[in-house]
C-alpha cells in the first residue's frame, strides 16, 4: 500500500534557498516537511568557501533583517571576516567571510533539526501533484505521497545534473552527490518551460603542496562586523586564518590556449549557458587575451582540513591538463589537487512565469527559490527562499505576498529583475544593479527591514523594540548635531589641520564639518562638548546621514516619483489585444510577463517609454468607463 502523510507545506531542496524556506515556513506556524537528497549535504557549499562578498554582503544583512537565519549562521562558523570597498563611499562596502564549510553545514542542519514544525526527509521528490492546476502534494521516487497546499521548489543545480571535465561526463550532482533526474519531466507535464544553465568550480588542493612563501597574505579585519543585527562585535570575535593572493601568467595561459580544442565549453560538449560574471579560467583567456595575467585567491575551506579553495580558476579541462597548468602559479609548483575543477549542467526555469511572489502564474500553490529560478550564489538563493517561504505561508493564512520593492532592498531588486526581465544566464547580484544603492546600504538593512520581519512574524518583540531604540537615537542624535555651534578657535583650528581640513574662519555648525570629506562624526568628537555615548552602530547610521544627506534625499526624491508608478496595477486579466495603439513587441511581451503594475511593465525588456504611456491613457480610460 502507498505511504501517504499530509503536512501544510513542502520545500524539494535543503540547499540555502531551502533552508530559508523551510525554516520560514515553520516559523510562520506551518506544518513542514523539507526533502533532499542527501540530509549530509544540507546548507552545503558546494563552490566558493564564503558568504557575502560584494552586493551579496547586502541581501545576507537583509535576510538577517528579515528574521533569515543565513546571517546568524555565518557569523558562527566564519574563519575570516573582511569588509570589502572600504576606500568607496558605504553604498558599495560590503562584509564578506570565510566558512569553515563542514560547520556551516552542521550548524544550519542543527537548526533545521531543532525547528518546531519542521521535519527532514532524505528522499528524492519527482513528481508535483496537482489539481485543477492546484497543488495537492508530491510524490517520491519510492511512492510515497504527501499532501499539502504549498510546495516550493528550490532544487539547485541538481536537476538532472552533469557534471564535466574533459572528456569525463558524470551524472551527477554538486560534490557526487545523487543528481535528481525525474522532477524535470513532470513539470513540463504542468506546461513550465525549462532552460539548461551550467556553473563550475575550481579544483581544491592540499595545503601541505602549497608554497605560501610565493604569495600574497589577504589577513581579516582586525574589528569585525557581525553579518547578524542580533549578535555584537566582542560576541563573536575569534582568531582569524588567512587567505593568499596569487597570479596567473603567461605559462598557465598558453597550456589553456593549446589544450582549448579538450575543453568540453569549447568543444560542443556543454550545453548549457554559463555565468558572464563569474567565467572560467578558459574563458578569461580567450575573452581577456590582452591581459597578461588573472588573480587567484587562494582560500581555506575550514579550521579541519587540507583542503584549499582555487578560486578565481574555475574549469572544465581534463585532469592532465589541470595539473600542468595549476602548477604553473607561483606558490602552486608542485600542487597536489584534492577535488578536480569541474562544470555542471542543471535544468532551471525561466523566472518570466513566476509572480513577483515567486508562485507560479499557472500553478497555484506552486514556489520557486534560489538558482533554480536562473540565478547563481548562496546568497541570491537564500533571499528567494526566504520570500518563497514567507509568501508561501502568508497564501495558506490567507494573507496579501510581501513584495519587496526595489527601493526597499536589495532583495526586491533580485526578484524584480528575475521575473521582469529575460534572464538569458544565470544571474548575479551587483550593486550597480540597484538604482537606489545609496538608500540599500549594507549598515542600514536593519533599518529598512526589521519591521517588515516584525509585522510578518518572523521578528521577536525583544529585538523589534531594540530597533525602536536604536532609530530613536539616531534621530534625536542627528537633531541634535544640527544645532552645536563649533567656534573658529585655537582648539578647531588645531583638530581641523591635523585631519587635514581647512581651518574655519567664523562659527559654524557642527553638521557642516562633518560633510566635509576628510571630517566625520567620530574624529570630531574633541568639539562637541556634551556628545552623549551612543553606540557604534548608532554613532555609524549619524555619520552617514549628515554626511551623504544632500545625495539621500535626492535619491528620496526619486523613490517618491517612480513609487507612482508601482502604485498603478494592471489587472491581472487584462486584455493586451484590446490595448490600442501597442507596439506588437510590447503586446507581446506583456502578455508573456504579465507585470502586476505599470513600474514592473516600465522595466521588460521591449516595452518602450511610449508604449507605457499607451497604457496608462488606457487604463485612464477603462477607469472612466
Amino acid at each position: 500500500m502507498q505511504r501517504q502523510e499530509h503536512c501544510d507545506a513542502v520545500v524539494v531542496g535543503a540547499g540555502h534557498a531551502g533552508c530559508e524556506a523551510a525554516l520560514a515556513c515553520a516559523r510562520l506556524g506551518l506544518k513542514t516537511v523539507v526533502f533532499t537528497v542527501s540530509v549530509d549535504s544540507i546548507a552545503l557549499m558546494p563552490c566558493n568557501p564564503n558568504i557575502g562578498g560584494s552586493s551579496k554582503g547586502h541581501l545576507v544583512r537583509e535576510i538577517d533583517a528579515l528574521g533569515g537565519e543565513m546571517g546568524k549562521n555565518i557569523d558562527k562558523t566564519y574563519i575570516q571576516s573582511k569588509m570589502l570597498n572600504r576606500s568607496k563611499g558605504p553604498a558599495v562596502h560590503s562584509l564578506r567571510a570565510q566558512a569553515d564549510k563542514q560547520e556551516y553545514s552542521r550548524e544550519m542542519r542543527r537548526v533545521l533539526e531543532n525547528t518546531e514544525n519542521l521535519s527532514i526527509r532524505q528522499a528524492e521528490v519527482t513528481e508535483i501533484l496537482t489539481e485543477n492546476k492546484k497543488v495537492t502534494g508530491v510524490k517520491t521516487f519510492s511512492g510515497a505521497v504527501y499532501t499539502c497546499r504549498a510546495v516550493i521548489l528550490c532544487t539547485g543545480t541538481y536537476l538532472k545534473a552533469r557534471c564535466i571535465y574533459g572528456d569525463v561526463s558524470i551524472y551527477t550532482g554538486p560534490n557526487g552527490l545523487m543528481a535528481a533526474n525525474h522532477l524535470t519531466d513532470s513539470l513540463k507535464s504542468l506546461g513550465i518551460e525549462m532552460f539548461r544553465f551550467k556553473t563550475g568550480t575550481p579544483a581544491r588542493i592540499d595545503k601541505r603542496s602549497i608554497d605560501f612563501s610565493k604569495m600574497q597574505e589577504q589577513k581579516g579585519d582586525e574589528t569585525i562586523v557581525p553579518f547578524s543585527f542580533t549578535n555584537r562585535r566582542e560576541d563573536i570575535e575569534k582568531e582569524q586564518v588567512s587567505c593568499w593572493l596569487t597570479y596567473t601568467n603567461e605559462k598557465t595561459h598558453e597550456i589553456i590556449r593549446q589544450n582549448l580544442d579538450r575543453s568540453p565549453l569549447y568543444s560542443g560538449n556543454i550545453k548549457g549557458t554559463g555565468p558572464r560574471y563569474c567565467p572560467s579560467i578558459e574563458d578569461k583567456v580567450v575573452r581577456f587575451s590582452d591581459k597578461e595575467r588573472h588573480q587567484v585567491f587562494v582560500e581555506p575551506e575550514g579550521n579541519y582540513t587540507n583542503e584549499v579553495y582555487i578560486g578565481g580558476m574555475s574549469s572544465s579541462l581534463p585532469e592532465d591538463v589541470q595539473a600542468a597548468m595549476y602548477r604553473t602559479v607561483p606558490g602552486l609548483e608542485n600542487a597536489e589537487i584534492v577535488r578536480n575543477a569541474y562544470a555542471i549542467e542543471y535544468d532551471c526555469i525561466n523566472p518570466n512565469q513566476l509572480k513577483p511572489s515567486l508562485e507560479f502564474k499557472t500553478v497555484e500553490g506552486l514556489f520557486s527559490g534560489g538558482q533554480f529560478n536562473g540565478s547563481s550564489g548562496y546568497e541570491e538563493a537564500a533571499a528567494q527562499g526566504l520570500m518563497a517561504g514567507i509568501n508561501a505561508a502568508r497564501k495558506l493564512q490567507g494573507k496579501d505576498p510581501v513584495i519587496l520593492l526595489r527601493s526597499q532592498g536589495y532583495i526586491g531588486v533580485l526578484i524584480d529583475d528575475l521575473v521582469t526581465k529575460e534572464t538569458k544566464e544565470p544571474y548575479r547580484m551587483m550593486t550597480s544593479r540597484a538604482e537606489y544603492r545609496l538608500l540599500l546600504r549594507q549598515d542600514n538593512a536593519d533599518l529598512r527591514l526589521t519591521e517588515l520581519g516584525y509585522e510578518i512574524g518572523l521578528i521577536g518583540e525583544e529585538r523589534y523594540q531594540r530597533l525602536l531604540k536604536k532609530k530613536e537615537q539616531i534621530e534625536q542624535e542627528i537633531q541634535r548635531v544640527r544645532k552645536v555651534t563649533v567656534g573658529a578657535g585655537l582648539e578647531t583650528k588645531t583638530l581641523l589641520e591635523s585631519l587635514g581640513s581647512t581651518p574655519i574662519q567664523s562659527g559654524c555648525f557642527l553638521s557642516e564639518l562633518i560633510k566635509r570629506p576628510e571630517c566625520d562624526y567620530d574624529s570630531l568628537a574633541a568639539l562637541d562638548k556634551e556628545r552623549p555615548l551612543l553606540p557604534e552602530e548608532v554613532r555609524e547610521q549619524v555619520n552617514i546621514s549628515i554626511k551623504y544627506e544632500g545625495y539621500i534625499e535626492k535619491q528620496i526624491k526619486q523613490v517618491k516619483q517612480h513609487k507612482k508608478m508601482e502604485e498603478k496595477l494592471l489587472p491581472e486579466d487584462l486584455d493586451y489585444e484590446q490595448v490600442p495603439s501597442l507596439r506588437n513587441e510590447a503586446r507581446q511581451k506583456l502578455k508573456k510577463i504579465r507585470p502586476a503594475s505599470v513600474g514592473q511593465a516600465s522595466r521588460i525588456s521591449g516595452v518602450s517609454p511610449a508604449d507605457i504611456s499607451v497604457l496608462l491613457v488606457y487604463l485612464e480610460h477603462s477607469k472612466k468607463g
